[in-house]
């Protein structure tokens, strides 16, 4: 039996983009489909869609008719074309007129401290249901901090974490180093280093890149 060709991921995304919603349960459906293939080390980057964005956010609709110079009803299709295709990986969107943006840095910090504990993933996909499918704040201290514990994180460190402002520096870092190497829409991600997959891909698209990718380290 051959040895899985060791993959190295660094999925860059945001925690209010519903398209890494998309692109990270395609990903992970992808890596179930090449199971014994490969050997996925998954590390999650930060990236901020609205960093300018208040703690207690704005309206999404009119955020996302002032930022892209659309209308109400284009808004409601782009919604309806993403519920559709989250729906097809299991994953409920129910983002709607009256749900709200948020700032994500807090939750950035959150994920960089989750990463160091090996609950990276958990705390992610938490992240992404609270706000997608449930609504929730995450900007929120109370939310991030029920959630790291829902990850298996201590709620007590992640409270002082997000009252401290631990980790700041490094997302800041994190952030700049996939800025400055042409990364300026999410999601991104980029197979050891050199291979990007740009976009939510459908999960055959990460597969056949993956498959690729993985043939061509193994030589």
């Amino acid at each position: 039996m051959s040895t899985p060709a060791p993959l190295r991921i660094d999925f860059v995304s945001d925690v209010s983009c519903p398209w890494c919603a998309i692109g990270l349960a395609s990903l992970e459906q992808a890596l179930a489909r090449l199971d014994g293939t490969v050997q996925a080390d998954i590390h999650l980057q930060p990236f901020e869609l609205n960093p300018q964005l208040p703690a207690e956010g704005e309206d999404a609709t009119d955020h996302l008719m002032r930022k892209y110079g659309i209308d109400e009803a284009q808004v409601d299709a782009n919604r309806a074309m993403i519920r559709e295709r989250a729906a097809a990986l299991g994953f409920a969107f129910n983002m709607r007129r009256g749900s709200r943006v948020y700032n994500t840095f807090d939750a950035h910090r959150l994920l960089h401290w989750a990463e160091l504990e090996g609950r990276h993933l958990a705390l992610k996909k938490a992240l992404l249901r609270a706000y997608f499918s449930d609504g929730e704040d995450v900007a929120s201290h109370e939310v991030l901090v029920r959630l790291a514990g829902e990850a298996g994180l201590d709620p007590v460190r992640a409270r002082r974490l997000l009252e401290s402002g631990s980790y700041a520096d490094e997302v800041r870092t994190q952030e700049r180093f996939f800025q400055e190497r042409g990364i300026h829409s999410v999601p991104a991600t980029i197979v050891n280093g050199t291979h990007l997959i740009p976009g939510g891909q459908p999960p055959e698209i990460f597969e056949r890149a993956l498959r690729e990718i993985a043939a061509s380290a193994a030589g």
